[in-house]
């Protein structure tokens, strides 16, 4: 009986084990893709709202995984506790963790009590965060090629800005004051001494990282630390549509842990324009500033009527109120060279966001370059909008820079589209008594204008180049007229459009004195639009056409050219490459596409390259 027992319950352990065999062990392997295994690799609260394999470390090494799950405020506690006296940083990192999920559970919580908790510990998970990358202990900080260090700093930024979310709905709000955290004290002070504005020019602001963009390309973000904000301008007289700008906000402590649980530590709130080049000095290291240059442009045309300006402006339907001008889109810095964007016909100047978003997001332009548009009318005479262009550049110079100190100032690059490159000639020829000439078929004193028409009329006719204006760059500009401008079109358009009653009055001022054949191009009517402007006829035209550039003034053209055939007899479907030629100029590029090329990868890496040796130029005139 005892032999049989024997036998039996070994029989039965042999199968056990031959069972076993046969399904998966305790512990092994699972084969997986190289995107899920690299998912695995960056686990962390902010990629999946989990903890990173760091963070378990910790736990474990501490038995603290169950009772996270029960009471992460304990735990928390806990680890602060250790990290008192404990040198090692993964402990400080894992509280950063730790304490992010835990905001995160609050503020989804249907607790109220449980919400307005939530932003203490993003504070404090900012501040472990800070801690880890940067406090000075007996183990070193985290290197280069740590993640921990990567996913450090991103834990802090979205710390920062869901700590600093403490306003009515969740909105920020920025104030110096002591907040009080769950295990400490921390006296903030608002610092504004490196921002070029005041928070008071400001609507509000929102964090980038709560929106994805859309209908742009790229989105100009540079990674480092600090959380990036759309500051949303307050409407005002001196901008016709919203604006925002690109923000930055670090908060820097100063305090070690054992100085936050004792109430004693400090903290400034700094903030930074995205525009300028800003260098971070913290414990003698330079930690470069996270950027974003993209959302906050986006965010604003997103919803703003400038998108129905130009049509709108060109027939006159509405925008009356809005004047012709030269508007900054960042803050003016001095020793940047201005880069002017004139659109065309029809056109806006978001438009110009394709190329003025590739072109900031170069390391070398966005040092050396600011960059300005010029706002019009583009149903107006071109001889008006051009005068306008004109006073603009002058004016804004004069403004900026009345003892002449800034010699960037002095080395503008301007850049037209369509009708836009033809104003942008405006700016860069002398025509002495040609326009004039032109027009009336006489010199200027012969016309014996009236002393009130005198001056008027000067400034439309007597062009001479502006003095700031060094290089220009034509993009399918109709220098010889546009395949469209034909009399029924012209015809039509007038039907349409109505001017604005100055420049009524301006252009009509000299209608009496204009050439037959100018009168017989306009017709019935004796108020021209750009369209009659761009018609092959137009004596305008010809005479501008027929102008070199001034002396010091290098000029370029980028033509668009449709299908893949001869260019030189080729056209964008509203200028011919004919008309868009010009004898003189420094270089001439050939972008496979239709008129409307600015924001073609092709014309903006040309553009680029004009930039780059704009400023080689510059570089060897200074030597």
């Amino acid at each position: 009986m005892g032999t049989h027992g024997t036998f039996l319950r070994f029989s039965l352990l042999l199968l056990a084990l031959v069972l076993l065999a046969g399904c998966a062990t305790p512990i092994g392997i699972r084969q997986v893709s190289p995107r899920d295994s690299y998912r695995d690799s960056i686990r962390n609260p902010l990629a999946e709202g989990v903890t990173s394999n760091a963070t378990t470390i910790v736990l474990r090494r501490f038995d603290l995984s169950s009772t996270y799950k029960d009471d992460p405020a304990e735990v928390i506690e806990f680890l602060h506790d250790r990290a008192l006296h404990d040198d090692r940083r993964d402990t400080l990192y894992a509280l950063a963790e730790l304490s992010y999920l835990y905001g995160e559970r609050l503020g989804e919580s249907a607790d109220e009590a449980d919400q307005e908790l939530a932003p203490d510990y993003f504070i404090l998970a900012a501040v472990y965060a800070y801690q880890f990358l940067l406090d000075e202990r007996t183990e070193p900080p985290p290197g280069t090629f740590d993640i921990r260090a990567r996913t450090a700093c991103d834990l802090y930024n979205f710390s920062l800005w869901r700590g600093m979310s403490t306003g009515k709905a969740g909105t920020l709000s920025f104030a110096s004051d002591v907040r009080k955290l769950p295990v400490g004290s921390l006296a903030i002070t608002v610092d504004l001494s490196k921002f070029p504005w005041a928070l008071e020019d400001f609507e509000r602001f929102e964090p980038v990282d709560k929106y994805v963009i859309r209908g742009v390309s790229i989105r100009n973000r540079s990674k480092g630390i600090g959380s990036a904000l759309i500051g949303v301008k307050k409407a005002n007289q001196a901008s016709p549509f919203p604006q925002a700008a690109p923000v930055t906000m670090f908060l820097r402590i100063n305090g070690n842990l054992a100085q936050l649980t004792e109430g004693t530590a400090t903290a400034s709130l700094e903030f930074y324009s995205a525009y300028e080049e800003n260098l971070l000095e913290v414990k003698g290291r330079r930690p470069p500033l996270e950027t974003d240059t993209t959302t906050p442009m986006a965010y604003v045309l997103d919803t703003s009527r400038i998108w129905d300006f130009g049509l709108g402006s060109f027939l006159g339907t509405e925008f009356q109120s809005i004047s012709n001008g030269l508007y900054m889109s960042q803050p003016y810095q001095p020793g940047r060279i201005p880069v002017v964007f004139v659109h065309g016909t029809f056109s806006n100047p978001a438009w110009w966001v394709e190329m003025f978003n590739t072109l900031r997001a170069d390391p070398i332009l966005q040092k050396k370059f600011q960059f300005w548009y010029f706002l019009y009318n583009s149903s107006a005479p071109l001889v008006v909008s051009a005068a306008d262009l004109r006073d603009a550049l002058r004016d804004k110079v004069a403004q900026l820079d009345p003892a002449g100190k800034d010699p960037a100032l002095q080395q503008m690059v301007v850049v037209g589209h369509s009708q836009g490159g033809l104003l942008t000639k405006f700016t860069a020829v002398d025509m002495g008594d040609s326009l004039v000439r032109a027009l009336t078929g006489n010199n200027f004193d012969a016309l014996k204008l009236p002393e009130e028409k005198m001056a008027a009329a000067r400034r439309l006719l007597i062009v001479e180049p502006v003095p700031a204006v060094k290089r220009v760059v034509f993009i399918s500009t109709p220098h010889r007229g546009s395949i469209l401008s034909k009399q029924w079109v012209r015809t039509l358009i007038k039907k349409l459009v109505t001017l604005p009653g100055k420049i009524v009055e301006t252009t009509f001022s000299i209608h009496e004195y204009l050439t037959d054949d100018m009168k017989r191009l306009m017709g019935s009517s004796k108020i021209p639009t750009s369209i009659d402007g761009m018609s092959p006829d137009n004596p305008v035209l010809k005479a501008l056409a027929a102008t070199p550039l001034a002396t010091g003034v290098t000029g370029h053209s980028i033509i668009a050219v449709k299908g893949d055939g001869d260019p030189n007899l080729g056209d964008d479907g509203v200028v011919a490459y004919s008309s868009a030629h010009l004898d003189g100029m420094e270089s001439e590029f050939i972008v496979r596409s239709g008129h409307s090329c600015q924001e073609h990868p092709f014309t903006i890496e040309e553009v680029r390259r004009i930039l780059l040796k704009h400023l080689g130029a510059q570089e060897e005139t200074a030597k």
